[in-house]
């Protein structure tokens, strides 16, 4: 009897969860989706007339919101900017000087230098934010290359012929990321 009753309740206990999961999904899926340092994305951003959600999903496609992170080719930081692109932003944006210890390590700093960058690689490919997150991670110089050869067109639509599976893997993940963010932070 008590077996047959620790089951029942085990049961409810699961179907509970099942149908709170269901009803708050919207919970769920924040949790599974969160965003961190949203003043800082939301005032870099704006700074730069960037979408948040655009600069939330290119920082969880990079290293899931962790400072402190260097990528096998250089990247630093929150944004993973390479420190020839850090310095040339810090240059043409007229910033103070910034180190790579701050980039690696300052969460304001790399979202700043990398929402910059971003914009300038949006008006540098005509306000095509598709093409400008493919120069994020492959570089502009590669990117202009497959536009004017037809390599590729620029649209999300063919992505597949993007010809760095990474980038192409990439772009992929940061609109999937970008679409989970504004439907689960219409406000941001």
């Amino acid at each position: 009897m008590k077996v047959i009753l620790k089951k029942r309740v085990l049961l409810l206990l699961l179907l509970g969860l099942i149908t709170i999961l269901f009803l708050k999904s919207d919970w769920l899926a924040t949790w599974m989706y969160p965003v961190y340092y949203k003043e800082d994305i939301r005032a870099s951003a704006s700074n730069y007339g960037v979408e948040p959600h655009l600069v939330a999903a290119v920082i969880r496609s990079e290293t899931n919101y962790r400072t402190g992170l260097d990528s096998k080719k250089g990247a630093l930081g929150l944004m993973q900017i390479m420190p020839d692109t850090a310095d040339w932003v810090v240059q043409r944006a007229g910033f103070k000087e910034v180190t790579e210890d701050m980039l690696r390590h300052r969460a304001d700093v790399s979202i700043e230098i990398g929402s910059w960058y971003l914009n300038s690689l949006i008006h540098q490919f005509d306000k095509n934010s598709i093409a400008a997150v493919a120069a994020y991670n492959a570089g502009p110089g590669n990117v202009r290359k497959w536009l004017d050869t037809g390599v590729w067109d620029g649209k999300l639509e063919n992505v597949q012929k993007i010809p760095f599976g990474e980038t192409r893997h990439y772009v992929q993940r940061v609109i999937y990321y970008y679409n989970k963010y504004k439907a689960l932070y219409p406000s941001f």
